[in-house]
């Protein structure tokens, strides 16, 4: 089995090896191949990425290429997590939109958006050449932002599947409070890429008993804690919202705490610094404690069960992804793209059914899929208008004053990236 990473230069990287050398039953890669322009930072991570396999007895071996098509030939399936201009460019996407009193973040918003025009254009390209080299090959999608640039590959026809990481861990985040293992905690998660809500914890599966009000009742404060959100919330809601839902329902909150600390990006970037220069430590042959503070916890569990379920290996049968509605939440498009728990296999993933969606949520998963649809129109096609109509469509914006003045922001700080500009 060949598997490919692109961005596999990435600091995330080391921990998706881990999860490969550790999950070696579950999904046995004898070729693991990682792609990045950036030679020196691939070159340490792909040192500390073999001293990984070796001190676990993993016999699998690791390529490192600055070649795209030299990297997809032959891979079973290609693994996404690029991030097109780098934390140079998620620090813009994280700052210029505060000078309007909005949200400044990289997944959601005006950010979001312009890392949405960013990086379309480029993995579309890469899939055409994975599909010119394998066209049964599937590709995961870990790029941000997940809804957005899955809807756009299964859009052009690319075998696709979206996956986050909130879900497992929120996942592991219950079983811990539960006290039993994380395979028996089922999520009720429902929604779009960072704008979901967990409606029940279920053990056993899909159809077991309802845990949710049990969590709430007595876990509430360390769940509110952990989502920066009061406790009543969570007790009126009755649901367990993604932290990302904090940007909506504490908008202006979130603003004023932006403007007064550094941006995440500097944060990642100057751990990113330290990271590398741990990595290049002949003597380091594990994941180092300070990637967890990285992000992207669980990561690797949640890509190896993936990729094992859709090349017909010992996956988990249910697994949260990011795929196509196709009826599941009637009040969509069948083609927009929804984050749910589904049935995955070598086929692809079927959504399950999932009961009618509160109106206070569904209005939001309504307003933000069209959102998508203009976001994913503006990246394709490109033109300012487009780019505006976006952004005055996101709930986060949604004033014209504040639409035509992010617009500008965005492109004179995208032009680079953005053909059209």
């Amino acid at each position: 089995m060949k598997l490919t990473v692109v961005g596999g230069g990435s600091t995330y990287t080391p921990e998706l090896i881990d999860g490969f050398a550790r999950l070696r039953d579950t999904l046995p890669v004898e070729e693991l191949v990682l792609v990045d322009p950036a030679a020196e930072r691939l070159e340490l991570v792909g040192g500390l990425a073999r001293r990984i396999l070796a001190r676990q007895g993993h016999p699998g071996r690791v390529v490192t290429t600055s070649d795209l098509d030299a990297g997809v030939e032959g891979a079973d399936a290609v693994l996404l997590q690029l991030r097109v201009g780098g934390q140079a460019a998620r620090e813009q996407d994280e700052t210029w939109p505060l000078e309007c009193g909005c949200i400044g973040q990289e997944t959601t918003g005006a950010g979001g958006l312009a890392k949405a025009l960013r990086t379309v254009p480029v993995v579309l390209d890469i899939a055409e050449r994975v599909r010119r080299a394998n066209p049964r090959a599937w590709i995961i999608d870990f790029t941000n932002p997940v809804g957005i640039v899955t809807r756009a590959l299964l859009q052009a026809g690319h075998r696709a599947v979206g996956l986050c990481n909130v879900a497992i861990g929120l996942q592991r985040k219950f079983a811990a409070l539960l006290g039993t293992d994380p395979r028996e905690v089922h999520l009720d998660h429902v929604g779009l890429n960072h704008l979901t809500w967990e409606t029940g914890v279920r053990l056993g599966g899909p159809e077991g008993a309802n845990v949710l009000p049990k969590l709430l009742a007595g876990h509430g404060d360390a769940i509110a804690d952990d989502l920066r959100l009061p406790r009543p919330l969570l007790d009126r809601l009755g649901v367990v919202p993604s932290y990302y839902l904090r940007y909506y329902y504490a908008h202006d909150e979130v603003v004023r705490e932006l403007g007064t600390k550094p941006s995440r990006a500097a944060e990642v970037a100057a751990m990113e610094r330290e990271l590398l220069a741990m990595y290049g430590d002949p003597s380091l042959d594990e994941k180092p404690a300070l990637l967890a503070r990285r992000g992207g916890a669980f990561y690797s569990e949640a890509a190896v069960d993936l990729a094992a379920s859709l090349l017909g290996g010992g996956g988990s049968p249910y697994q949260v992804v990011n795929t196509l509605n196709k009826g599941t939440l009637p009040f969509l498009p069948d083609d927009a793209v929804i984050e749910v728990q589904a049935a995955v296999g070598p086929t692809g993933a079927a959504p399950l059914p999932v009961p009618d969606l509160d109106p206070l949520y569904a209005g939001l998963v309504a307003n933000v899929t069209a959102y998508e649809e203009l976001a994913l129109e503006a990246a394709l096609r490109g033109g300012r208008d487009r780019v505006f109509r976006a952004l005055l469509s996101h709930p986060l914006i949604g004033q014209y004053a504040y639409a035509d003045a992010l617009t500008d922001r965005l492109i004179a700080h995208n032009r680079e990236h953005l053909a059209w500009a």
